[in-house]
């Protein structure tokens, strides 16, 4: 055990000396604020470090000459965001002051200055600032034209960061909820139509699927904030204002038949036809060609779907369409035979005694058509909401 001890001993030292270098080439290379918060942090442990100590009073006075004269610069700025850029300088000062106060004999050494009272002046007047360029955002702008969005959605940006400097203010809250409700792109997604749905009528949860699947994946996977997407009654029953619809029409769903392709082979053999036996020890074979049709039957079936997209806006007027093809192929090969079974080699007879595959379902069919449609058809409606 004494061994192992000693390696952890030695571990924990090693790992000191490198932590105080650490903050001493963060000093080097003139990162003030990190060497202070790092050497406060070892200033838990070792109090009463002499190298640490000295390293940290050094550190905090040089970062704080460089936030204050970066905060007079900023003062004279006429920026209107120049507020938020001194929040900023004040927080960093406030960082370090929370950092050593932590060590209360690191503390009673450096003296820290509490910057507090200065984030409460200057959040608020960064976020006054931003609440009103959020307020200039929404003017004079008509939510119900695309090209106005933008400017609603840099007006919620805005009152984004208001609400980060002000914190609970309900004014700011009401503000940004109005904004997002411009800046967001609504889409309702319409019930896939079907041709010919009287015929495959009893598949009809397999488009049902279709259309749960399609809206789940577009809902949780947009990658947008701003572009939202309903089902046509979730939208009607919450009022939500639709700036696009999508809709899709599986305008063909050929089943097809199966076709077999049969072609015949012939195929020999030698074999022996006759045993003549005149002593036990001494037999004569007669050899002989034996012969065998081989008929082969290759079944095949092929099917195909199409759906057809389209993308309106909210007066109706034509923005996007586009069209997924599906295809399904199955096959299968069996034979039998005519003539005598001797003439057949190892391979014709594992063909001849093949198990015949059993046929898709048109259930099957369905599904996998609409599949494949499934996952072009959402690559595809992404691909083209992705712009927005």
């Amino acid at each position: 055990m004494k061994p192992k001890l000693y390696i952890l001993i030695l571990i924990g030292i090693s790992l000191f000396f490198i932590s105080c270098k650490t903050a001493s080439k963060l000093y080097q290379k003139g990162n003030y604020d990190e060497a202070v918060e790092l050497a406060a942090k070892k200033l838990q442990k070792k109090p009463n470090d002499p190298k640490l100590l000295d390293l940290i009073q050094s550190s905090y006075s040089y970062a704080v000459n460089d936030h204050e004269s970066r905060i007079r610069s900023n003062s004279e700025s006429s920026n209107e965001l120049r507020w938020e850029w001194m929040y900023n300088e004040y927080a960093s000062l406030q960082r370090m002051y929370d950092a050593i106060y932590r060590s209360p004999s690191v503390f009673n050494l450096v003296k820290p200055v509490d910057y507090s009272s200065y984030l409460v002046t200057y959040s608020e007047k960064a976020g006054d600032v931003r609440y009103e360029r959020g307020l200039q955002f929404m003017q004079n702008f008509d939510a119900r034209h695309p090209a106005d969005k933008q400017s609603f959605r840099n007006a919620y940006r805005e009152f984004q960061a208001a609400q980060n400097f002000k914190p609970g203010d309900i004014t700011i809250l009401q503000k940004k909820n109005e904004a997002y409700d411009f800046a967001v792109t609504n889409v309702v997604i319409l019930p896939t139509e079907q041709q010919y749905g009287f015929r495959y009528s009893s598949y009809n949860s397999t488009y049902q699927n279709f259309d749960e699947q399609m809206l789940r994946n577009l809902q949780f996977n947009s990658g947008n904030e701003f572009l939202k997407f309903y089902s046509d009654w979730d939208a009607a029953a919450r009022n939500i204002r639709a700036d696009m619809v999508v809709d899709m029409r599986l305008a063909t769903m050929n089943i097809g038949r199966f076709y077999d392709d049969k072609s015949k082979r012939r195929v020999s053999n030698e074999v022996v036809i006759k045993e003549t036996v005149y002593k036990p020890d001494s037999i004569v074979k007669e050899y002989g060609k034996v012969y065998a049709d081989i008929i082969t039957t290759r079944r095949t079936m092929n099917a195909d779907a199409m759906l057809q997209m389209n993308v309106r806006d909210a007066n109706g007027g034509w923005l996007w369409s586009d069209n997924v093809n599906s295809n399904y192929s199955w096959s299968t090969e069996f034979a039998n035979f005519t003539g005598d079974e001797r003439a057949l080699s190892e391979s014709d007879k594992q063909l001849v005694n093949r198990r015949l595959d059993q046929t898709p379902h048109e259930e099957e069919i369905i599904r996998c058509l609409m599949d494949e449609i499934s996952n072009t058809a959402l690559y595809r409606i992404k691909n083209y909401f992705s712009r927005f």
